[in-house]
């Protein structure tokens, strides 16, 4: 466990794609970022190849960057990262945008509250919130009230394995779930 106020600097490697390799650099101050592992990123990727081309993606709560980096990577048409903290925004932005261009949109704000405000509709959906905080369901939920979902959309929804699932939408297909270490990983798809 890590002291409060440490710092730690960490990286992720983009794994598969035109920027295979590239690794994004991000500076955890609060010791509270926790990236999608290699592993479970490739077997997501896995999953998604043939939804990704010319994708519109959301990655709701960007942390890190890796899951829309990676679907960028990958073939996705546009992703668009929301992260609450202002300094990860500006990092994700100066890392991001070189390597993906006009690809790429960061945008730096409270994700629930984001989702209100949004007229954008998306082909896939990352959620991969800070476990002990409660939002993925509301999430879900606001994904499918607001219909900002396409027909036919996926949603990945990470969570901590020992928990309950999230709830989700009744309308949401699941179509794959995996554990692995402390991480349960679902794919659904909106019906």
């Amino acid at each position: 466990m890590k002291a409060r106020g440490k710092t730690s600097k960490g990286q992720v490697r983009i794994i598969g794609g035109e920027r295979r390799g590239h690794r994004l650099h991000f500076v955890d101050q609060r010791g509270d970022l926790r990236p999608s592992s290699d592993r479970m990123r490739e077997t997501l990727f896995n999953w998604l190849q043939a939804e990704l081309p010319g994708a519109r993606v959301l990655d709701l709560f960007a942390g890190s960057g890796a899951l829309g980096a990676e679907a960028l990577s990958r073939g996705a048409g546009q992703a668009l990262l929301v992260e609450k903290k202002r300094d990860r925004c500006a990092d994700l932005s100066r890392q991001l945008t070189p390597l993906f261009g006009e690809r790429v949109r960061v945008h730096c704000a409270e994700a629930l509250k984001w989702l209100a405000r949004c007229e954008e509709r998306f082909d896939l959906v990352f959620i991969d919130p800070p476990y002990d905080l409660g939002l993925a369901a509301p999430a879900c939920e606001a994904l499918e009230a607001l219909g900002l979902l396409k027909p036919d959309a996926r949603i990945y929804v990470e969570s901590r394995r020992h928990d309950a699932a999230p709830a989700v939408p009744e309308s949401w297909e699941r179509l794959r779930e995996k554990d692995g270490g402390d991480v349960r990983a679902q794919l659904y798809r909106k019906e």
